[in-house]
């Protein structure tokens, strides 16, 4: 049964803690992110100690690891877009061939969005105690309820954010929903008010969030809230409201902090003893590769490849992890030991990526991603010219299995030919074992802030030829081709680097654009990330026509019905879920899509 809003914002009168031994002080990564639920804890005999904030904060965070919620990360971010086509056993799942074709209507089950809303409640519910709580417990300081707060505030904005750019217009609420006498009808607020208010609210509290967390605990530098995830997110929220400078500011804010860190890790000696910055084996400056930005070597050795993958995406050991802070920003935190039992394996990328018993989940790469790689040139994906010698050509598909492998592999090894006219050698680890997939679920690393900037910069560039519109564009045009050739340059495997991409291929704000949106393809498959650069990009051009060229290109049947449908601006949002349009009298559908059950459904008083 699907729940309902109301329903669900009404449970808000019991508190689920949603932890393990709330009532401990969290001093290491298994008291908080290694933990299991408790029962609910009624509200009445709650909030009395700092343990009990503790224990619906990590809550919170364990709302996020849901497979629900997760599931609906890479169904909302990646299913619709070129990237995604069906696997195997995926008609098992009806709701999810409907999205893979196109056909959703509003009693699709992934267009239900109660987890988020019941992890929003959790975190309002955390702000309007809290304060009550610092009160009384004098062990509680008021340094860490600020933290507390913020972390809260970001963690309700990130799923506000996720709602708003997959629905648009949704009911917005700041208030903790604990008593039946309050409102629940809530009607839509609209997209741009809302943004607003999420940057408003991240842009009160950034400076009271932590900005970093002991060495001791070596997952809650990315597996919860920082500095550097607000700063994340108000990066790509800017971005979303066309407010390139302050994209461009915080990018730079999230940049210089991991610069900062890498370079600690060096002075350290690294977290595992391999290349750390992006030197060459000949020995040269750390980061030169990538263009001075402390992105995660690919090189493992000379001539063998993919230590970025087995660092951001693989089995997540420990002297991994101090590499993994200088570009992971904030990540959901599974199991990574399929023995233990003190954390949820991530069961969504076990079911619709593959595992070890299935090459390939229900979801894989669609044919069109495929048979680009496979293509001698022509390629619109991974530029000809990185033809053999880009890993990620690797390590986000095995063409051979036609599968996934990002975040179903346990690592990568990909020995270079040197040429792009020579295949590499790839060799696979072992897959996770069903129902013990333990990849972590990034959502924000440092390449993707990258490229937002140099998107933000893109737009920045003017139209024109004439000297004065060239004086104006080269310097900008340099700063956002650097970013995307560090990106790119991390991923080629070449002792001796040969640049990909050309600096003069891209001179107008049109090819630059381009080149953006396909490098952010091309680092990002499979994140949950393409369908909202393309839904990004059609709210920026007032048209769909880059969404609906890129959705038509893994299509072979029902072109001409995808792209009328599609040319639609409404149509590129997801419906209401149908029960939620009965029960809130106030919830409008919307017009794209029908109710599933009567296409001349009526709202009745």
């Amino acid at each position: 049964m699907i729940t309902k809003i109301n329903n669900m914002i009404r449970r808000a009168a019991t508190v689920c803690c949603g932890v393990a031994a709330a009532a401990a002080p969290l001093t290491s990564c298994s008291d908080f992110l290694e933990i299991e639920p408790l029962n609910e804890i009624v509200l009445d005999n709650f909030w009395n100690e700092k343990a009990d904030v503790d224990g619906i904060i990590a809550g919170c965070y364990s709302g996020l690891q849901d497979d629900g919620l997760v599931r609906r990360m890479i169904i909302w971010g990646e299913a619709r877009s070129e990237n995604i086509g069906a696997g195997l056993n995926s008609t098992n799942d009806v709701n999810l061939m409907n999205v893979l074709n196109e056909n959703i209507m509003a009693t699709n089950a992934y267009t239900t969005w109660d987890g988020f809303y019941n992890i929003i409640n959790r975190c309002n519910t955390v702000i309007k105690y809290a304060p009550q709580v610092a009160a009384s417990d004098p062990s509680y300081t008021d340094s860490e309820l600020k933290a507390n707060i913020a972390e809260m505030v970001a963690l309700r904005s990130l799923c506000y954010f996720y709602l708003i750019r997959t629905f648009r217009d949704v009911p917005y609420s700041t208030e903790a929903f604990t008593d039946d006498n309050q409102t629940f009808d809530l009607p839509a607020t609209k997209f741009e008010q809302v943004l607003d208010s999420l940057i408003g609210d991240l842009e009160r509290v950034k400076g009271q969030a932590v900005k970093y967390y002991p060495t001791t605990q070596p997952l809650y530098q990315t597996g919860r809230i920082t500095q550097d995830a607000i700063h994340a997110m108000l990066c790509e929220m800017y971005l979303w409201k066309k407010d390139y400078d302050k994209c461009i500011y915080y990018a730079d804010q999230v940049i210089a902090s991991k610069k900062a860190m890498a370079e600690e890790i060096q002075a350290m000696g690294g977290g595992s003893g391999r290349l750390i910055g992006g030197s060459s084996s000949s020995g040269t400056s750390a980061f030169e590769r990538t263009n001075g930005f402390p992105l995660v070597s690919e090189q493992m050795m000379s001539g063998y490849y993919g230590n970025a993958y087995n660092t951001l995406f693989g089995a997540d050991v420990e002297s991994e992890r101090a590499e993994a802070r200088q570009e992971i920003i904030f990540q959901l935190v599974f199991k990574d030991d399929p023995s233990g039992n003190s954390m949820p394996a991530n069961s969504a990328v076990n079911v619709f990526y593959g595992n070890f018993s299935v090459d390939r989940g229900y979801l894989a790469p669609s044919d069109y991603v495929i048979d680009d790689i496979a293509k001698e040139s022509g390629r619109t994906i991974f530029a000809d010219r990185n033809k053999n010698i880009d890993a990620r050509l690797y390590e986000n598909c095995n063409s051979r299995a036609k599968a996934i492998s990002k975040y179903v592999t346990t690592s990568v090894i990909i020995q270079a030919a040197g040429t792009a006219s020579s295949p590499t050698a790839t060799g696979y680890g072992s897959r996770y074992s069903d129902g013990n997939n333990g990849s972590n679920w990034v959502i924000y690393r440092l390449s993707d802030i990258m490229l937002l900037k140099a998107e933000a910069l893109a737009q920045q560039l003017r139209e024109g030829s004439d000297a004065e519109t060239i004086a104006y564009n080269t310097p900008i045009l340099a700063q956002a081709f650097s970013l995307v050739n560090a990106v790119n340059k991390r991923a080629v495997c070449q002792a001796t680097l040969q640049d990909t991409l050309v600096a003069t291929d891209y001179n107008t704000k049109a090819q630059m654009e381009e080149l953006v949106l396909q490098e952010r393809q091309r680092e990002l498959m499979f994140e949950g990330k393409r369908w909202y650069d393309l839904v990004r990009r059609s709210q920026r051009d007032g048209n769909t026509q880059t969404l609906v060229n890129a959705a038509l290109r893994k299509v072979t049947t029902g072109g001409s019905l995808i792209q009328n449908k599609l040319t639609k601006m409404d149509a590129i949002y997801w419906p209401y879920n149908n029960d939620e349009i009965k029960v809130n009298k106030n919830l409008v559908q919307n017009p794209a899509f029908s109710s599933g059950e009567d296409g001349n459904y009526q709202k009745t008083n």
